[in-house]
């Protein structure tokens, strides 16, 4: 069966990335908030029928370029984001010559557990 990922993780090199990911996660957090502060607001101004274009706008197209160039951080590197608000983080490796993720979510001090390519975080076991 062939695999679902070009680049497969060991658990240092997971590790090693732990710090970066941290980093694109807090990013990703702070942009996503500014980009829904400047969707409201531009809710209101559509909403007081007001003029769209100018810095609000310009604004709101920046903060959507802030967390496309975030999400590409993962992206590029295959690493998934399997829910943002917990910070929950999957790496694609192989265990067991079998394919699966490495799993980690915002809070825990290591990579500690893998789980198969479908059974998500209830399904996750263990490193050993």
């Amino acid at each position: 069966m062939p695999n679902h990922f070009q680049k497969h993780y060991t658990r240092d090199e997971a590790r090693a990335l732990l710090p970066q990911v941290k980093e694109w996660l807090q990013q990703l957090v702070e942009r996503r908030a500014q980009y829904e502060k400047l969707e409201k607001r531009l809710e209101t101004l559509r909403t007081d029928g007001a003029d769209l274009g100018g810095e609000q706008v310009n604004k709101w197209i920046r903060s959507m370029a802030a967390i496309r160039e975030a999400l590409l951080q993962f992206y590029q590197r295959e690493i998934q984001i399997k829910d943002l608000d917990r910070g929950l983080i999957d790496f694609p490796a192989i265990i067991g010559g079998k394919e699966v993720f490495l799993c980690w979510e915002q809070g825990e001090e290591d990579i500690e557990f893998w789980h198969d390519l479908d059974t998500g975080y209830a399904g996750r076991e263990r490193l050993e």
